[in-house]
């Protein structure tokens, strides 16, 4: 997923749609952490200087576009970015922590670790982050679920329209986050009716029309410091489509930042 998301920052279609939209864009590239290091030192330096590039964007008058391999990469881009309230679309609830997990995959603990439930050591080496509270994120489109999983949605306090919600849905679970927002979309959140964002794809969430719709409940419930676009593997997308979605998401996303910049 990491290839996806160089695909996505050297994509000339979509630098395209972004200059049309109004937007210069630029690229800045994050350097691979230490292959020395162990894996949760790479992923958390990684982290730290995502932070420190999204925190000089906006010191740039920029919005932040990120593109990123896993979801992790979310606490970086909050902690420069400033936001306290988040929109959240994924398949999964990334609600993990290591107490619980049993893949041993780092990026399921992603909206965990963003709300402070985990890694605290690690957390707090990056500059400037603070952890949301769990009422303060919407949780959109999240389907794909262990048992155990399913239990932890159940309990956290995240503001949750599961599988294929609409757009009436996700303006009312964004009704009272608070300002500004990190707009998240994890491409899995599609449904597998739109393409395959990567393997872990599943069926039974939103139509791309409604992740545009979700786009725009969220600029039209205040200002958006940051986005994401994460989670691309182009293994999986075969025909191209979910690239294609990629683009329109990055579009409307461009259109919307412009408004309020």
């Amino acid at each position: 997923m990491g290839a996806g998301a160089a695909l996505l920052a050297g994509d000339p279609e979509l630098h395209a749609a972004l200059w049309s939209a109004g937007w210069a864009p630029t690229v800045q590239r994050v350097p691979a952490a230490d292959p020395d290091a162990g894996e949760v030192a790479r992923t958390f330096a990684l982290v730290r200087v995502l932070a420190r590039h999204v925190r000089g964007a906006v010191g740039r008058g920029a919005f932040p576009l990120v593109f990123a391999g896993g979801c992790l990469s979310a606490t970086g881009t909050v902690a420069g970015s400033g936001a306290r309230g988040a929109v959240w679309l994924d398949a999964h609830a990334d609600l993990d922590t290591p107490e619980d997990n049993v893949s041993g995959f780092l990026d399921v603990m992603a909206l965990s670790l963003l709300t402070g439930g985990c890694w605290t050591a690690q957390r707090r080496a990056v500059e400037g982050f603070t952890p949301l509270a769990e009422a303060d994120v919407a949780l959109l489109g999240v389907r794909d679920l262990a048992p155990y999983q399913a239990e932890q949605v159940a309990r956290a306090a995240t503001r949750t329209a599961s599988g294929a919600y609409d757009a009436e849905a996700a303006r009312g679970a964004l009704e009272t986050l608070p300002l500004p927002l990190y707009l998240h979309v994890d491409l899995d959140v599609l449904d597998v009716s739109e393409g395959r964002a990567n393997h872990y794809a599943a069926a039974g969430g939103p139509t791309l029309e409604t992740v545009l719709a979700t786009v725009d409940a969220a600029f039209d419930h205040g200002r958006v410091a940051a986005a994401a676009l994460s989670a691309y593997d182009p293994t999986a997308d075969r025909d191209g489509r979910i690239l294609a979605a990629a683009r329109a998401i990055a579009r409307r996303i461009a259109d919307r930042a412009l408004e309020d910049a």
